[in-house]
C-alpha cells in the first residue's frame, strides 16, 4: 500500500473573542514557531465582537461615516499588518486563522490565498451558496456582491491572519465603510442568500442539532484539510 506523506497542524475553535485578543494568540504563536520551527501550526477559528481592522493599505479614508458615529456602535479601528484596506468583522462571521509555515510545508503565496479562497466556496457550495472567486479582487463573490475576504501576513515564511466568511453576520456596518477599498460594493451572507428566516439561523440547512458555526468550522477544517493535505489535530480551548 502506497504511503501518502501528509503534513499536520493543531485546531482550536477559540468561540467569540475581542479581535485584539485573537491577534495576539496569533502573535503568540508565530514568536513559538520562530523560535522553533518544530513547533506544530495552528488553525484558529474564531468570531469577532464588532470591529473595523485596517490593512496595510490603510483604509480609514474609507470611512463613510464619523468615527463619532462608530463610537456610538462601540465598534472599535484596529491597525493591523495584514494585506489589504479596510475590513469588518462581527457576531455571525466565520473567521479562520491559519499559522501555517508555508516554507517548511512548501506552499506559495499565491496558492496559499488561492487556497484560501476554494476553502470557502466549496463551505458555501455545501449551502447551496455558488460563489465564486473574482480574477480583478481576491475573495469570494456571489455574482457582483462579496460573501468572503482574504488578508494574510508573511512573516519570515509564516503566515498569520487569514479569511473571514459572513455566514449570518448584521450588514449593516459594512455599508459604513468602503469594505476593502471598493466604493459601493454590495455585501452579502450565506444566510442572506438562503433567505433563512430567524428560527433557522442557528442550526444547519437540515435542522440538525449542530449549531451553525460549528458546521462552518467543521467545513473549514475538512477542506483545509483537502486543499492543503494536512492532518487537523482538534486541540481544547484552553490549549492555545
Amino acid at each position: 500500500m502506497a504511503i501518502t506523506n501528509r503534513r499536520s497542524c493543531e485546531f482550536s475553535p477559540l468561540g467569540v473573542l475581542e479581535y485584539t485578543r485573537a491577534l495576539a494568540l496569533q502573535q503568540d504563536v508565530l514568536s513559538a514557531k520562530l523560535a522553533d520551527r518544530a513547533t506544530p501550526d495552528r488553525l484558529l477559528f474564531v468570531e469577532h465582537h464588532p470591529v473595523y481592522t485596517l490593512g496595510r493599505r490603510g483604509g480609514r479614508e474609507n470611512l463613510v461615516v464619523p468615527e463619532s458615529f462608530l463610537d456610538e456602535k462601540g465598534i472599535q479601528i484596529v491597525q493591523t499588518d495584514r494585506g489589504g484596506n479596510i475590513t469588518y468583522h462581527g457576531p455571525g462571521q466565520a473567521v479562520f486563522y491559519p499559522v501555517i509555515d508555508l516554507e517548511k510545508n512548501k506552499l506559495s503565496v499565491p496558492n496559499f490565498v488561492s487556497g484560501m479562497e476554494e476553502i470557502m466556496k466549496r463551505t458555501c457550495l455545501d449551502f447551496d451558496v455558488p460563489a465564486d472567486r473574482d480574477e480583478r479582487n481576491h475573495g469570494l463573490w456571489v455574482g457582483n456582491k462579496k460573501i468572503g475576504s482574504v488578508g494574510i501576513s508573511i512573516k519570515k515564511g509564516i503566515s498569520i491572519h487569514g479569511l473571514a466568511l459572513n455566514v449570518n453576520p448584521d450588514l449593516a456596518p459594512f455599508s459604513w465603510i468602503n469594505p476593502c477599498g471598493l466604493a459601493n460594493q454590495a455585501m452579502t451572507s450565506i444566510a442572506g442568500e438562503k433567505l433563512w428566516n430567524s428560527q433557522q439561523l442557528g442550526k444547519t440547512p437540515d435542522n440538525s442539532d449542530l449549531k451553525l458555526m460549528d458546521t462552518i468550522s467543521q467545513c473549514f477544517v475538512q477542506y483545509f484539510s483537502d486543499v492543503f493535505n494536512f492532518e487537523v489535530i482538534r486541540k481544547n480551548d484552553n490549549d492555545i
